[in-house]
């Protein structure tokens, strides 16, 4: 039995286009868990898995989901030079069987490759149920290359994968098998006959060539172009060209090829798969016309909408107390344990106090990231994205900016990174700059807070949904501004595939929804931990021993309940008005009084630049309440009710709406956006913006109140 040590590698590229269940039939065939990172000198990610099967150590590389191998966008970029320019050992072709004559254009342009081929013909059990019967051997047959029926949802097709995998890598490389139109075939074979005479067969796969050089492949001309044959090869090809856009009556090359793709894919289709007539009266189509209607979609999104926030407001604060009281107890517990001194407050009021507020809402980002991920995977979103695209518009903005736009309800990381599938860059770039303003998972925890403070219990919900929807509607508005005055140009047509619909996949669902939340804590373990400490070093600290003395005494001499507690509270009032956080918030709190801020608010909204999650940790420090300072703490809301007006309270809200996300954000928006010179902007954007609409929304407050 070899070790796992001394087993050879096989080294698998996943290529495939968009909503083929790559992920998932990576996870199917591995049982490991993908390694995630980005490419070198960009920012687009690739997954990786190692395990073993057999004999062999096999390695899995999952490529950019892509429609082509164009250089058109970022993913199509990092695909192609992967494919022509690394080394691996065979290209893993995954199609969609619902779905099999649009997915073939890509996989005649891996035929060109030169490599060896594996296709998976993924979701077979969803072909058969809509009735298409894929005659695998013939179309295996035709093309040359092996093809096996898999359904990654249901492990179909996994052992026979694996073992194609090495008995593909053990045999060699076979021919392209790609045919064309009698007119192309005719120049193919002209080229190749002058080929053969002056270029070496062992390092040319001469009829590939050919079809390059027609295609005006770049890097082929490149390789040719100081060889003795160029000049008299350019003669060839230039007679070449000319006979096609005579026949074609196009002087396109691309479209000329495209054509071809079209027609080849149709055939195939014809002799290897067999449909039901009445395929176009499916499933899928019923529900679109309910679900796009022109008059209906838009109300049955937002009642979707209205229905997550619910339950990410009524079903996420059930296990809240429990969570509350455990960290309330740990907290107790390690005072008891390291006694009432300097070290026991940072672990208890700093450490523990400022992680257990994060984790406090893993149960609403949960709900939250899985109420996203389900409308994903069933293929709503693409509809949606789809109905909105006219609405957009009117904003300047694209149909495809919906979906990082709605991932920003999660988390604005991931939601910056989805925005790559918009290939025009104005429009990205506008897209970039206004998914802040969709309410992330990380600014619930304040409007939590607010809301519990100064409206009912039943009227929660509501206004959470109206609190979300608010920051999504300043956001169009502010794109139309952005549009009009900064990213100007023609719109780009707004082309999507509309994935059929699908059962949501418990394990897909399971690795999202698992992969966020672990992510979240994983922030909440160090990012927010090593915060919550700087915010409890800087609230304690200088300590003012002689002031602090002197009323200590006083309260001592004296017999007065009340007045004890009056100097009490005076006391830790001026401890933090006088600490390093009281200094730096009382130096800005000018900028922010026409808000409605006072200086402890300014201080909560400075430390939320580093993250959202800190603001309530934030203002319990600064309110004085110690371990009691989370968002569910009566006293908390209390304190908060007491000290800060509703207008003041709805002006704040309206600023964290808005406002830059937080620094983990920021730091993935520069990369995206291509340069940091972007994040001063979005900076300058968003803080003067916040800053007009809280003055705004204050003045108003106030006239109404």
């Amino acid at each position: 039995m070899l070790k796992f040590s001394d087993k050879k590698t096989i080294k698998v590229v996943l290529v495939g286009q968009a909503n083929v269940g790559k992920s998932m039939l990576i996870n199917s065939i591995s049982k490991s868990k993908l390694r995630v990172g980005n490419f070198a000198g960009v920012t687009v990610e690739k997954e990786e898995v190692l395990f073993e099967y057999k004999n062999y150590k096999i390695e899995i590389i999952d490529l950019p989901g892509t429609y082509s191998l164009n250089n058109y966008t970022l993913e199509e970029k990092v695909t192609k030079e992967y494919l022509e320019n690394k080394n691996y050992d065979l290209i893993l072709n995954v199609l969609d069987s619902t779905n099999l004559e649009r997915n073939l254009y890509l996989t005649q342009e891996l035929m060109l490759l030169e490599k060896k081929h594996l296709i998976a013909l993924n979701m077979i059990d969803e072909a058969k149920k809509e009735n298409i019967n894929i005659n695998e051997n013939k179309l295996s047959s035709i093309l040359g290359i092996k093809c096996v029926k898999t359904a990654a949802n249901k492990d179909i097709g996994k052992i026979e994968l694996l073992n194609s995998i090495i008995s593909v890598y053990e045999n060699k490389c076979k021919k392209n098998k790609l045919i064309y139109s009698e007119t192309i075939e005719k120049e193919i074979i002209n080229i190749t006959n002058y080929l053969e005479k002056n270029l070496d067969e062992k390092q040319f796969n001469l009829r590939n060539t050919a079809i390059k050089l027609l295609k005006k492949d770049e890097n082929i001309y490149k390789e040719l172009h100081d060889r003795s044959l160029f000049l008299q090869l350019q003669d060839i090809l230039k007679k070449s060209f000319e006979h096609l856009y005579v026949h074609y009556e196009s002087i396109e090359i691309d479209d000329i090829f495209n054509d071809e793709k079209v027609s080849i894919s149709r055939g195939l289709i014809k002799q290897t798969v067999r449909e039901n007539e009445n395929n176009d009266h499916s499933f899928t189509s019923q529900i679109d016309k309910i679900l796009l209607n022109k008059y209906l979609g838009l109300p049955i999104f937002l009642f979707f909408m209205w229905a997550l926030f619910q339950f990410t407001f009524e079903i996420g604060s059930i296990p809240m107390d429990m969570i509350d009281n455990f960290f309330a107890g740990l907290m107790d517990s390690t005072k008891n344990i390291l006694g009432d001194n300097e070290f026991s407050s940072l672990i208890a009021d700093g450490a523990i106090a400022g992680v257990g507020a994060v984790i406090l809402f893993v149960p609403n980002i949960v709900i939250l990231f899985f109420g996203i991920a389900l409308l994903e995977t069933t293929g709503y979103m693409a509809r949606v994205a789809f109905l909105l695209d006219g609405f957009f518009y009117k904003f300047g903005l694209h149909g495809k900016s919906f979906i990082p736009l709605v991932s920003g309800f999660g988390c604005s990381v991931p939601a910056y990174m989805a925005a790559r599938t918009l290939k025009n860059d104005r429009d990205r770039l506008l897209t970039l700059f206004i998914i802040g303003f969709m309410s992330c998972g990380a600014r619930l925890p304040i409007y939590i807070l607010f809301i519990g403070a100064f409206f009912p219990q039943n009227q929660a919900a509501n206004i959470l949904f109206i609190i979300y929807i608010s920051g999504a509607l300043i956001g169009l508005f502010a794109a139309k501004i952005l549009k009009v005055f900064v990213f100007k140009g023609e719109e780009e047509p707004f082309v999507m595939e509309m994935p059929k619909y699908r059962l949501p996949s418990p394990k897909l669902i399971y690795h999202t929804v698992s992969s966020k939340a672990y992510m979240y804590l994983k922030k909440a373990g160090t990012f927010i931990l090593a915060a919550s400490i700087m915010i409890w070093f800087a609230s304690n600290y200088p300590k003012h021993l002689e002031h602090s003395n002197i009323v200590e005494i006083q309260i001592v001499n004296t017999q007065d309940k009340t007045l004890q507690k009056k100097l009490s509270d005076d006391l830790v009032l001026y401890k933090l008005e006088n600490s390093y956080l009281g200094y730096i918030g009382k130096f800005t709190e000018p900028l922010f009084s026409p808000l409605g801020f006072d200086w402890k608010m300014t201080v909560a909204l400075e430390t939320g630049l580093a993250a959202k999650e800190i603001v309530v940790a934030t203002l319990g420090i600064l309110y004085g309440l110690g371990d009691e300072s989370d968002e569910n703490s009566k006293s908390l809301i209390q304190k908060i009710k007491n000290n800060i007006p509703l207008a003041s309270a709805i002006s704040f809200i309206v600023f964290v709406m808005i406002y830059i996300p937080c620094l983990a954000a920021t730091v993935v928006f520069s990369k995206e956006a291509g340069g940091r010179i972007y994040l001063v902007y979005l900076f300058l954007f968003t803080t003067i913006a916040a800053w007009i609409l809280s003055f705004i929304a204050y003045r108003i407050a106030l006239l109404i109140i």
